[in-house]
């Protein structure tokens, strides 16, 4: 980066610059600007001087500046500085280093003007200060814009890493964050919760016979008739393997009986082969039904709709128990 001129010397107007734009008095302003120096950057050459308190304001080419690590917000995204344009307004304000990586995409002409002469122009002419703040304001928008779709992205991630994904429904990490929240809830509510334990019925002897591929197809079937069976404001969970989960949340033990039974006579009839040509198993399971009680945590009502589930694998599976 080297010098060619200054501002004083140079074509260059006050209309010119947008920091400065819509000056009351030009004349005072160039008077400021006249010994600023104007530097050449060669396609590619970087600002060697950033980390200086400095404004920089491109007079031609284009320059391309990388995101300041200082705001938090450090993430590689780069902007394209058109003429016109400036960039270390935060530093002057800040006083401190300019660390935003400055780089000449072609021949360029930058007009460097140290901190103290910036807050010199802010004393003697409010047009900078007018459209410093309208410039902040804007970064500032466009900021929270740029926050507000990473947040919705890092939900939408969230959500998806919550989800199992052989069968769609919830996993274990998804029970684990929500199901402390939902028993707390009841309890504060004094609202019924109830829990369904789900095991397929023999799903090692039916991997054996028929293969993991048709096991797979098999869990997606169980899935797709808890999906298909529940209200929508009841949760599915792949638990693990062959176990899968339902959560009814403001339902009875009663109640959530009906629902497991009706859920164990749509799965016996669940097709796991859509093509007719091949033997079509059928798969059941056995449920365990278990409603929250009274100081019960979110392990103790697994546990009581374990031991449910066990007592109708004892009973000769594929039915319900409590």
């Amino acid at each position: 980066m080297k010098q060619i001129s200054t501002f004083g010397s140079s074509s260059y107007q006050i209309s010119d610059l947008q920091l400065l734009r819509n000056s009351d008095d030009d004349a005072a302003v160039a008077r400021l600007l006249a010994h600023c120096p104007i530097m050449l950057l060669e396609a590619d050459e970087a600002v060697t001087e950033s980390n200086r308190a400095r404004l920089y304001i491109l007079l031609r080419g284009a320059l391309s500046v990388a995101s300041d690590t200082r705001t938090g917000m450090a993430d590689g995204t780069v902007s394209k500085l058109l003429p016109g344009e400036s960039v270390g307004e935060q530093s002057v304000l800040d006083e401190e280093a300019n660390l935003s990586s400055i780089t000449a995409l072609e021949q360029s002409e930058v007009l460097v003007v140290e901190a103290d002469l910036v807050w010199q122009l802010i004393d003697e002419s409010n047009v900078l200060a007018r459209n410093l703040l309208r410039l902040l304001s804007f970064r500032i928008r466009a900021a929270n814009a740029q926050l507000r779709r990473r947040q919705k992205l890092g939900e939408f991630y969230r959500q998806l890493s919550m989800i199992d994904g052989l069968t769609g429904l919830y996993n274990r990490a998804w029970l684990n964050d929500l199901l402390p929240t939902m028993i707390a809830t009841a309890h504060g509510s004094n609202a019924p919760l109830s829990l369904i334990m789900i095991d397929l019925d023999h799903f090692k002897k039916f991997n054996d016979s028929h293969g993991h591929v048709a096991g797979d197809e098999a869990l997606r079937a169980a899935a797709h008739v808890l999906s298909g069976a529940l209200r929508p404001t009841d949760f599915a969970v792949r638990y693990g393997g062959e176990e899968m989960m339902v959560l009814l949340p403001d339902t009875s033990d009663k109640v959530a009986v009906s629902v497991a039974e009706r859920l164990c006579e749509r799965m016996r009839s669940a097709q796991v082969f859509g093509d007719m040509r091949l033997p079509l198993p059928h798969i059941t399971a056995s449920f365990g039904v278990a409603a929250l009680q009274a100081q019960q945590n979110e392990q103790e009502l697994i546990a009581t709709a374990d031991a449910a589930l066990y007592r109708a694998k004892e009973q000769g599976r594929n039915r319900v128990a409590v």
